[in-house]
């Protein structure tokens, strides 16, 4: 019986902080959006954003053992991308999987210097890492990510 009184105060203390969130958050208005926040590939950041992220880094994180040879090998040439590109590669891996992994755990707070905008400072639900996602607009293989109509508006 303890392990479900448990759960209710959980559950209760994250509807809590999920409510609140949200009743504080302003309603942006398309007349008064700025035509850079209605960019294509962007959010505004919440916590649910925050947590979609980080599972998304999580789960596709070892994608970019790929993505990077292949910048890599486009940029600079085959043999500096089957060298510097895996290694370039590993790190990326590492660093979004712990970055998700952040994400996740403290999805329900702000963090310092998580802005959507990076060089604003302040504290966010933004991203810890730049891109914010695997997969963005220039690594979009036959349209599976982003639709041709996202990418035409």
């Amino acid at each position: 019986m303890d392990f479900f009184k448990k759960i209710f105060v959980v559950g209760a203390c994250l509807c809590a902080v999920f409510c609140s969130t949200l009743a504080n958050a302003e309603e942006v208005v398309p007349s008064e959006a700025s035509p850079d926040s209605l960019a294509v590939g962007t959010l505004e950041s919440d916590p649910f954003v925050k947590l979609g992220r980080g599972v998304t880094n999580v789960a596709f994180g070892p994608l970019e053992l790929l993505l990077k040879p292949y910048d890599v090998n486009q940029n600079v040439g085959a043999l500096p991308a089957i060298t510097y590109g895996v290694f370039k590669g590993i790190g990326y891996t590492v660093a979004r999987e712990v970055v998700g992994v952040i994400d996740i755990v403290t999805f329900f707070m702000p963090l310092p210097g998580a802005k959507d905008d990076p060089r604003e400072p302040g504290w966010g639900y933004g991203p810890l890492m730049r891109p914010a996602w695997v997969i963005d607009l220039d690594h979009n293989a036959y349209n599976f990510f982003f639709p041709n109509n996202t990418l035409n508006n």
